[in-house]
Formats: C-alpha cells, sequence, structure tokens
C-alpha cells in the first residue's frame, strides 16, 4: 500500500511514527508542512520519499502531489492542519491523526472548529491517543465506530525505571528532593504555574529542586521570577536537551510535574511513568486516565498554584510512598503505554479506512 503521510514534520513524534512505518511492508511518502524536505532527511529512514509543499499551501497545491504519487490512502494531521488540507482536496481514503489540542482547544469555536468539522466529515477513520479526545471528536460528528483510540506509548526499554544519580552528583543534589518538568515554557503548558508552585513550596521546604527542561516564550519571564525568589540556585534550567540525554534526567527526579492546561496522553508523562517516577499533575481529563491520586502519584485542580505548592511539600513528605508509587506507575504503563504494542493499531487504522466505503462529503 502507498501512503502519503502528511504532518507537521520537525518533531520526534512524526519521526518516530515514520521510522516504525518504514519498517512496515507500505511504500511510504512524508511531506512536512512546518520544515523542508532537506530539513528532515537526516531524521527519516532513507526508504521513505520526503516531498516539499510550498509555503502556506493551498489544496490544489497538495491535489497535485495526489495525483502524481497516487497514494491508496492519505495520513494526515493535526485536525485543522494536515487533516484539514487533505480534505479539501477530495482524496480518499483519508485516516486523519489529532494532537490532541487540535480538538481540545482550537475546535471548541470560530474557525478552529469549522476546520475540524471539515476534516472529519472528509475521515474515513480518526486517530487519537485518549478517550477525552474521542469524546471531542464524537461531539464534533464523528462516528465513534470509525475512530480507532491509542496512546502514542513509550519505548520501554530507553524510559525505565533506575537508581543511576549520576546527574543529581553533577548538580550537588544528592539529599535534595528533585522536581522535573520537561514542558515547553508556553502558557498552554503552565510552566509559569510550576515555577510559581516551586517558589511558593520552597518558602516551607528548602530542601525542593528544580530540574526544568525545554525553552519557549515564556522563559526569560520565569528565569526573572526565579532569581527574584533568590532561587536560581536551586534551579537548573538546561534548555532543550538531546533525546538520548532526557532519560538520565528523569531517572534523577524524585517526582515529574506538569500543570499543563490540556493534553491528551501526554508522552512527557508516559515517559517519566515509564521511569519509575510519580506524577504530580493537573486533573485535566487526559491526565486523569493515567494517574490516580495516591496510587501512582497527585492529581491538583487546574490552575490552582497553591494547591500545586502545598502538594509539591506533601509530595517531599512522603519519600517512603515513592518508591511503591512509581513501581504502581510503571506497571500502567507496561500494560497501556508501551510502543511497540500501540504504534500496529495504527496500522489496523490504515486497513479499517480502506475497507469503508468513502465519506460522501456535502
Amino acid at each position: 500500500m502507498r501512503v502519503l503521510y502528511l504532518s507537521r514534520g520537525g518533531n520526534p513524534h512524526d519521526r518516530r511514527f515514520l521510522t516504525a512505518l518504514a519498517g512496515t511492508e507500505h511504500e511510504i511518502f512524508f511531506l512536512p508542512m512546518e520544515v523542508s524536505a532537506d530539513a528532515e532527511r537526516e531524521f527519516v529512514p532513507g526508504q521513505i520519499e520526503i516531498l516539499d509543499l510550498p509555503v502556506m499551501p493551498n489544496p490544489s497545491d497538495l491535489g497535485g502531489i495526489l495525483e502524481r504519487i497516487q497514494p491508496d490512502l492519505v495520513h494526515a494531521g493535526p485536525i485543522q492542519g494536515g487533516a484539514y488540507l487533505a480534505a479539501q482536496t477530495g482524496w480518499h481514503p483519508l485516516v486523519s491523526m489529532s494532537w490532541g489540542s487540535d480538538l481540545l482547544i482550537e475546535a471548541r469555536d470560530g474557525a478552529g472548529r469549522e476546520k475540524a468539522e471539515i476534516a472529519l466529515r472528509a475521515s474515513e477513520v480518526l486517530v487519537c491517543d485518549c478517550r477525552t479526545v474521542r469524546e471531542a471528536a464524537i461531539r464534533l460528528g464523528m462516528h465513534g465506530d470509525r475512530i480507532v483510540v491509542f496512546p502514542w506509548g513509550v519505548d520501554l526499554k530507553r524510559f525505565s525505571p533506575s537508581l543511576d544519580g549520576q546527574l543529581r552528583v553533577r548538580l550537588d543534589w544528592q539529599d535534595n528532593f528533585v522536581i522535573l518538568s520537561t514542558r515547553a515554557w508556553e502558557p498552554l503548558y503552565g510552566v509559569d504555574l510550576t515555577v510559581k508552585a516551586f517558589i511558593e513550596a520552597s518558602k516551607n521546604d528548602p530542601s525542593l529542586r528544580l530540574l526544568m527542561l525545554s525553552q519557549g516564550s515564556l522563559r526569560a519571564e520565569l528565569l526573572e521570577e526565579l532569581e527574584q525568589a533568590g532561587l536560581s540556585d536551586r534551579a537548573h534550567v538546561p534548555g532543550v536537551v538531546e533525546p538520548e540525554e532526557l532519560p538520565a534526567y528523569y531517572r534523577a527526579a524524585d517526582l515529574y510535574v506538569s500543570a499543563s492546561r490540556s493534553d491528551g496522553s501526554s508522552i512527557s508523562l508516559l515517559e517519566a511513568m515509564a521511569s519509575g517516577r510519580p506524577a504530580l499533575v493537573s486533573d485535566i481529563p487526559g491526565n486523569k486516565e493515567w494517574v490516580r491520586s495516591g496510587e501512582n502519584g497527585w492529581l491538583f485542580s487546574d490552575g490552582d498554584v497553591e494547591e500545586l505548592a502545598t502538594d509539591l511539600v506533601k509530595a517531599a513528605s512522603s519519600r517512603s510512598e515513592l518508591a511503591d508509587m512509581g513501581a504502581q506507575a510503571r506497571r500502567i504503563v507496561e500494560a497501556r503505554g508501551d510502543w511497540t504494542s500501540n504504534f500496529p493499531k495504527l496500522l489496523e487504522a490504515y486497513q479499517l479506512a480502506m475497507s469503508l466505503p468513502v465519506r460522501q462529503v456535502g
């Protein structure tokens, strides 16, 4: 089967799917929308042909490519991006892939909702990563029997429990309680709440330390807040780390924290759980599918800085319970979040799309 994979590009999620697809019997064409073909060549297996789209492409640009390569199936996402563009070409079958926030936030109203409705009407199958996104798609008109749900999952060999403390030794944090945030420094992911809660919690527990990865538009502002609070020496902010370095950061942490305002099945959360680390996360629906307070971590009220600060102190005082919580977190991901077990469900979605009658849009 010839498959056109139309997506953002320039991110580890697309590259992971493409690497797995390259190992199947299918002929895969990759069309990145946000980066050039040349920018992706070193990251994508050589047997995948990478194509170029014009900047700000229109349906006729994509239609010309489809006519030339004649794919048996188009895989496209996110919903208001690749899926919406593919829907306008009238090419079938179309498997649309949600990236979570496209349906949970962007589709709430206005043009984002209209584009989502158009894309879903044209899709034979929708692929999404959690029940919360599935329910949002159904509210927008997608038939439930055409939705395939599977968490994208993590590599359980790369992300595994370990007592490796080399990073803690380098930071001289062996005796401290280390909190890890890996989310982008953007309002959507609540990193401002994480920093504010850390500052507040540190007043009650000076042993707290913060590992804060990634980067984003809030970086300068939040670093200034840490400086003003006199806590710069209690936070380590290395920026974006290489993928091969990431497991060491999870293993260096006692607790994973995310104050995200919207998520499906967060890959960062699953990586932390796979690493045997309990999680303290906002009580948004996507997180509640993975975390149960007191069992494998804690949930705090979305947006509540004071509650998050209180829970940070509580977690630090519950060190004797963390190992059991982390072990439970690992078991949950082994059962439901294993990339190796979950990826074949994408191929099942392709087969379902091929077996269904073409959606009639109008």
